[in-house]
């Protein structure tokens, strides 16, 4: 046999195993190399250009200027306006082998460099503008495996470090290793001659990791998490974290006489659970702020059984749960001087010989009753107790994040939670956080006129549906307020941002969002500024105050 032949035989396989061994895959979180080759490495950086003026010749940010001129001598900018027009926001161009150190550099559009806040949009578009350039161009050099990936800060290392984080994340924990996605290692791109937010960098971390972990909690199939199967993995995910963790069970619900809660409950052979969590940043004798999740891990609409449609997503109705339970360890782990309560009902919604029934009357702890009209809007059901119960501990101020009501949906589509607050305070706080995060809110009215509604009926105190048509988002919030039991309150109703189609926003791939997580971070954070500090500048007191 020839050695033509031979070489043509044997190519395929060589072939095979080159690529083998520069293949890298996540195990358990850690990336491991199969093969002892070096590992390839990739570096982002930004581009500012007017993306209405095709001839725009585009100016780099600075790291991306001292990078050309220093390790490249000009060929970076000279290749990029040869590939053409300036990548927009959301563009990435990537150029091979320009230096040894980096086998690939993914160029990234940042729009106009005179982007700012948005009044309009309410929003700060420079911040969003860098989270997308930073995960779609650590989304490139992922899919190049490359290992090893170090991103610029972009002018604002916090962002940068969500966008590439939060970018990067692939729910695939439930495949086999073999065939998961490669992951690569990310790290920040500094100059030593220019400034570096090391500390920027670290918040973003957090905040994007504790993002992740609720878009994981929330994917997980409703088999594999169960109200004990949640908890188990709560304790597990804060053990050593400086978050405490109770775990309640249903004894404990009946001597608290917790009855909506339990009604809730009662359809499913899985037992109820209610988390009780505790993390104090600062002297245990000031008052807490208490967080409520609703954690239901499946709902099935009861009696009103839900269309199929949207069953297939109703694994993630712990959205409010998971974002709870993540914001605490990054609360923690940001060691916030703050004294955070997290109260988290853990149930399923289902079918069942002792399922809750149209019509069924229960009476709750303050001896008010409700009439169940719908057994399908069970969200304020389970929510009820954990507010009853948060008296105990004189909160501050009490924020709940639930998945209620479809009617968000249909209002906003995908692009904001809801927010019903009876303080000035809270609202402008929340609205402060979501502007630097980029995931927004928006107000929507406590009326009476919703409160009425409710408390029409004449036999009993309240429906769990109300009279009239509509507006149920609505006429939820103000049946949980019927059950406040004192003080500034904030509710969220998060169903519409539950989950995305992966086009919305390009740091998120299709599937659960872990939205409002961020924010509810960046909110409790304000939390620490003085209430006179809370307009305008809040944000960036804020920030100055965690960087310390």
């Amino acid at each position: 046999m020839s050695f033509g032949i031979l070489r043509q035989i044997l190519r395929p396989h060589v072939k095979s195993l080159q690529g083998q061994a520069y293949r890298c895959l996540q195990h358990d979180g850690r990336i491991t190399e199969q093969c002892s080759n070096p590992a390839s490495r990739g570096l982002v950086l930004g581009v500012y250009a007017d993306e209405n003026d095709r001839l725009d010749i585009g100016v780099l940010t600075p790291t991306a200027a001292k990078y050309n001129e220093s390790y490249t001598s000009g060929r970076l900018l000279e290749l990029l306006r040869l590939a053409g027009p300036m990548p927009k926001r959301g563009e990435v161009r990537i150029l091979y082998n320009l230096e040894p150190t980096y086998s690939a550099v993914a160029v990234c559009g940042l729009g106009s460099e005179c982007l700012g806040y948005d009044d309009v949009e309410k929003m700060d578009i420079s911040k969003e503008a860098i989270r997308i350039a930073a995960s779609r161009g650590c989304q490139e050099l992922q899919n190049l495996e490359t290992s090893r990936i170090s991103v610029e800060d972009f002018g604002h290392a916090e962002s940068a470090a969500e966008g590439a984080h939060m970018g990067l994340w692939v729910n695939q924990e439930l495949r086999s290793v073999e065939h998961r996605a490669f992951v690569p290692q990310l790290q920040l791109y500094y100059e030593p001659e220019l400034p570096c937010d090391s500390n920027g960098w670290r918040i973003g971390l957090a905040k994007a990791e504790a993002q992740n972990l609720a878009r994981q909690l929330q994917e997980t199939p409703s088999n594999l998490m169960t109200p004990t199967t949640f908890a188990q993995n709560v304790v597990q995910i804060l053990c050593n974290s400086g978050v405490n963790v109770e775990v309640k069970v249903r004894g404990w619900a009946e001597n608290e006489e917790m009855t909506s809660f339990l009604t809730v409950a009662k359809g499913s052979c899985e037992p109820p659970i209610f988390l009780e969590l505790s993390y104090y940043g600062t002297d245990t004798k000031e008052r807490p702020i208490v967080l409520i999740g609703q954690g239901n891990t499946f709902d099935s609409g009861g009696l009103c059984l839900k269309p199929l449609e949207a069953l297939t997503d109703m694994r993630g109705d712990m959205t409010g749960a998971a974002c709870v339970v993540a914001a605490s360890r990054a609360i923690a782990a940001l060691k916030l001087p703050v004294n955070i309560r997290a109260l988290i009902p853990l149930c399923e919604s289902m079918l069942g010989s002792n399922a809750m029934k149209p019509g069924d009357v229960i009476t709750v702890k303050n001896g008010k009753s409700i009439e169940i009209v719908k057994t399908s809007n069970e969200a304020p059901l389970a929510l009820i107790d954990a507010l009853l119960y948060a008296e105990h501990f004189g909160p501050k101020f009490i924020v709940d994040v639930s998945t209620i009501s479809k009617a968000t949906m249909e209002s906003f589509g995908r692009v904001c939670c809801a927010v019903f607050t009876n303080s000035e305070e809270l609202w402008e706080r929340m609205q402060n956080a979501s502007i630097h995060t980029g995931d927004r809110v928006w107000r929507l009215p406590l009326w009476d006129y919703f409160t009425q509604q409710i408390c029409s009926a004449e036999h009993v105190d309240v429906q769990n549906m109300g009279q009239g048509e509509g507006a149920n988002s609505c006429k939820a919030a103000a049946l949980l307020r019927e059950f406040l039991p004192c003080g500034k309150w904030m509710h969220i109703d998060a169903l519409n941002v539950m989950k995305t189609k992966g086009t919305e926003y390009p740091y998120l791939r299709r599937g659960m969002t872990g939205r409002p997580t961020r924010t509810l971070i960046e909110f409790i954070a304000q939390s620490v500024v003085q209430c006179g500090d809370c307009g305008s500048s809040g944000i960036k007191k804020e920030s100055q105050q965690m960087h310390q």
